[in-house]
């Protein structure tokens, strides 16, 4: 039976500390908007308080997360236990966008560990912290970290990252305004 809690305790932080994986999902307000759900790693999920969370957003494929919160705030995260005891908890909340060169980002961005192509900080105000029994969910042995995104974005530096940003990242699929850039 799931539970409902009023913020994340000490039994919520330490599941937290044990997923290697975490998913995000959002969506436009357009009835006709692309809902997108993305899978994140690399250490990159932190706690700032009872009901308060943030990631580190890495380059990637697209823009959707950046777009849809942007436009209108609301956001989910999803953990799963892979191993152990069946778990599923979820975060709902209502997220901002924190980019580089703002006061909030770089006060946030020590929190996380120093990764090439870190694009934004996404943090949220959590409203609803609730868990299930992830009954249906595999088994997985989690054999490590993938470095690719990592080593891809060292070796393209930061001036070429910038580039492919201002080409790749200024609209979502749904035509939104993604990174903001001066």
């Amino acid at each position: 039976m799931g539970k409902i809690f009023d913020s994340i305790d000490d039994d919520l932080r330490a599941f937290l500390g044990q997923q290697q994986m975490f998913f995000v999902a959002t969506a436009p307000m357009s009835a006709d908007g692309l809902v997108n759900v993305s899978p994140k790693g690399l250490d990159t999920f932190r706690v700032l308080g009872p009901t308060t969370v943030a990631y580190l957003d890495l380059g990637g494929s697209g823009i959707e997360t950046v777009a849809h919160v942007k436009e209108n705030g609301r956001i989910v995260f999803m953990f799963c236990a892979f191993d152990g005891r069946p778990r599923i908890v979820r975060f709902y909340g209502r997220g901002e966008v924190l980019e580089p060169g703002q006061d909030a980002y770089g006060a946030l961005l020590p929190e996380f560990p120093a990764i090439p192509g870190a694009r934004t900080v996404i943090k949220a105000e959590l409203h609803r912290i609730a868990d299930s029994c992830g009954w249906g969910v595999p088994l997985y042995e989690f054999q490590g970290q993938r470095d690719q995104l990592p080593r891809y974005a060292e070796s393209l530096g930061p001036e070429k990252i910038a580039a492919k940003r201002r080409a790749n990242n200024s609209s979502s699929l749904d035509d939104l305004p993604g990174l903001s850039f001066d």
